[in-house]
């Protein structure tokens, strides 16, 4: 009798400890699938625009609050004034506002899924106010885009956000937008404004935004930000290794013809020459000795693509002489095509690039120079 007693006892706690064991086993396995399934949190943003957390299309509006508590608000970044132009995205037009002002069961008017940018985007409008978003007593507007249309769940979507309140007494429209840009994302699909008009400023009459009685207008500009696909990188390279170049030009009074090269020189990744003119060109013509800078013809440069330059056009003086000197001008030129160059027409006089006493020309022998400071280049991606 004992025995049978204990071992009904030990089958009764035996199925007790098993009891237990299942009840923990179905708490920790539910446990582990909200953590699973709990949404991620939003980040902060310091836009002035409230940020409306995860009202996404197609949840049931109580399943969600709406709540801007956990965001920074900054007023200045919000921007308002007056456009005559009207909204390019969308225009809501009512013309029984009040009836949804009056109604106990419309909180907000949202209106059919417009396209921009590859994305479906509706207007929203609270015409008591956004109360979840500290917007009662105001005219609260939003834009939220339809998530269905994201390409991945990860994506983000980055949009500037213009509202449009139209004011028949001016002709025009009363506009508030964010100097911040909107980041939309599965978890924040309706950004917008809790506090566009105060209500009673809407509905007075001799404001004009309420009009024929119960007539009222809104819109919205939707501009969708994309990544930039092609760019440039404009360098400006000093200090190179040889910046100079000297051309000896030997005699230089047989020398009948109008235009002289120099060989080509390579500085600062491209090719040049140097060109002087013996007798003048343009205005020095028969008055001065002419000399230029020049990319040399063959140099390959992109469309639309500049070279900046500095450098130094030097005629060297031969000879040690404390009152005649070296000459020297300077170059400060964007060169925007091979062969094209930039200097002077009237280098030296002629009077003085001949007197013997001078220096310039020593030997019949000429020595010009440049000495280049600064050059541009520029990477274009993709190349």
């Amino acid at each position: 009798m004992k025995s049978h007693y204990t071992y009904t006892i030990y089958v009764v706690y035996l199925l007790f400890c098993l009891l237990i064991t299942s009840a923990s086993a179905q708490s920790l396995i539910r446990q582990s699938t909200d953590d699973r399934n709990t949404p991620l949190q939003p980040e902060e943003n310091g836009a002035k625009a409230v940020s409306i957390l995860g009202e996404a299309h197609y949840l049931d509006k109580d399943d969600l609050e709406i709540s801007s508590s956990d965001y920074k608000v900054s007023p200045s970044n919000q921007v308002t004034g007056m456009r005559s132009r009207p909204p390019m995205s969308y225009s809501l037009k009512m013309e029984s506002f009040n009836t949804l002002l009056q109604s106990n069961n419309t909180e907000r008017y949202e209106s059919r899924p417009f396209p921009v940018g590859g994305y479906n985007w509706s207007l929203i409008v609270y015409p008591n106010g956004n109360r979840q978003d500290s917007g009662s007593g105001f005219i609260s507007l939003y834009v939220a885009i339809d998530n269905s249309t994201f390409v991945a769940a990860h994506q983000e979507v980055f949009a500037d956000l213009r509202f449009y309140v139209f004011r028949r007494t001016e002709r025009n429209f009363f506009t508030v937008q964010d100097t911040n840009v909107w980041r939309y994302n599965i978890f924040k699909t309706m950004w917008g404004f809790p506090r566009v008009l105060p209500l009673d400023t809407f509905r007075n009459p001799s404001n004009g935004y309420l009009f024929n009685g119960d007539h009222c207008e809104f819109g919205v500009d939707v501009t969708i930000h994309t990544p930039f696909q092609r760019s440039e990188l404009f360098t400006v390279a000093r200090n190179f290794p040889n910046p100079r170049f000297t051309w000896n030009i030997l005699r230089f009074s047989t020398l009948l013809g109008e235009t002289y090269f120099s060989d080509v020189f390579s500085i600062g990744g491209r090719n040049w020459n140097i060109q002087v003119n013996p007798s003048g060109a343009v205005t020095g013509e028969g008055r001065a000795l002419s000399m230029y800078l020049l990319l040399n013809a063959n140099e390959r440069i992109r469309p639309y693509e500049k070279i900046y330059v500095r450098a130094q056009l030097r005629v060297l003086n031969q000879r040690a002489s404390s009152q005649w000197r070296t000459i020297e001008r300077p170059i400060d030129h964007w060169f925007t095509g091979p062969g094209l160059g930039w200097g002077y027409h009237e280098f030296v006089p002629l009077a003085d690039f001949r007197d013997p006493e001078r220096g310039y020309l020593v030997n019949d022998k000429l020595m010009v120079q440049v000495e280049m400071e600064a050059i541009s280049s520029t990477r274009y991606f993709p190349s």
